[in-house]
């Protein structure tokens, strides 16, 4: 399910010592070299960053962020590239949305200089939002539902094969349930746990690799324009879902909800300072959580319980690498920009 938007942001370092914050945060502002609407980040460490957006477009940097390339996807100038999922520095898969046909997935394991087009959606009623990877062979990518059934995909040899899965492995769909294709983070995973975010404040969630699914419900509100917009988790029973109307940008009305079960059950948590389409944890900090919006950011250092705004405007998605220092923002006509953490 796609969704509108409209702002983003940019920024200076942020400094942390042992887990409390040191000054004002703040990001540093990238040139991307482009003027597309960014949607799609991710980072494989410090140096090796790949984002993707509308018109075709595919970015990559190898340097920090001091300078990025455009890559060329054959035949996809029109697609909306809305996730980006890096394995590393060479391999990187990119999923662009739409109904039919312009749903697809394209995977390179060559930097970019080549793409291989490995699904191109051929049922004029799925729309895929997103996907995610373990590792460079086992992944997953999400659509709309369609006649109250859910359409999940699974690969096991790195996308040169996507299954659907069977449909009783799967619960049952509300009425027009799906995802919003905002940032390419309503699906997350973790070893053999995989968690979907869906348009109805629910989460599917899988603790078998993607064998069998149970769904829950959410606190977060739904409607046309709101729902869970993004999902993280920090280990296999702590995750936190963000969302809220995408119409109602500096509002937070309920739109955050934290787990400690695995996401079996949640706890609503207020504080964020609007909509948000992405958060992610920091990496060796469990407690600290960044969270990005068209309106701004926030970041916690206690799992959620209390937030403090980020000045500036905001972004679209978020990418935080396993290990890294440096968290990365998206946004409107081709914004990047990066936070560092002093240490962790």
């Amino acid at each position: 399910m796609s969704v509108p938007t409209v702002r983003h942001a940019l920024v200076i370092p942020i400094f942390l010592a042992l887990g409390a914050l040191q000054g004002p945060p703040s990001w540093t502002a990238q040139t991307s070299g482009v003027t597309a609407r960014l949607r799609g980040v991710s980072a494989v460490n410090e140096r090796v960053v790949w984002a993707s957006g509308s018109q075709g477009t595919v970015i990559r940097s190898d340097d920090g962020g001091a300078s990025w390339r455009r890559l060329t996807v054959p035949d996809a100038d029109t697609l909306d590239f809305r996730d980006v999922d890096a394995v590393d520095a060479q391999t990187a898969y990119i999923l662009s949305i739409g109904n039919g046909d312009a749903s697809r997935i394209y995977k390179t394991s060559d930097a970019g200089a080549t793409w291989t087009l490995q699904f191109r959606n051929e049922d004029p009623k799925a729309f895929f939002d997103a996907m995610t990877f373990r590792d460079a062979t086992h992944g997953f990518a999400f659509s709309d539902s369609i006649d109250g059934k859910f359409v999940i995909l699974s690969t096991a040899d790195g996308g040169a094969h996507w299954n659907r899965i069977p449909d009783k492995a799967l619960p049952a769909a509300l009425p027009g349930e799906g995802a919003y294709a905002a940032s390419g983070s309503n699906i997350a995973i973790r070893g053999r746990h995989v968690w979907i975010g869906t348009t109805a404040s629910r989460v599917l969630w899988s603790a078998g690799d993607g064998k069998s699914w149970n769904v829950s419900q959410t606190p977060l509100p739904t409607g046309p324009s709101a729902g869970i917009f993004s999902i993280a988790f920090s280990d296999d029973a702590h995750g936190i879902v963000v969302g809220g109307d995408y119409k109602l940008e500096s509002e937070a009305v309920d739109n955050a909800a934290v787990t400690s079960d695995g996401g079996r059950t949640w706890t609503v948590i207020r504080g964020l300072s609007g909509f948000r389409s992405a958060v992610a944890y920091v990496p060796g900090r469990k407690q600290m959580v960044l969270a990005v919006g068209p309106s701004g950011a926030d970041l916690s250092t206690d799992g959620g319980k209390t937030w403090k705004p980020i000045p500036g405007a905001g972004f679209h998605a978020l990418s935080i690498a396993p290990k890294s220092p440096v968290a990365w923002g998206v946004g409107e006509k081709g914004a990047i920009a990066k936070l560092p953490f002093l240490s962790l």
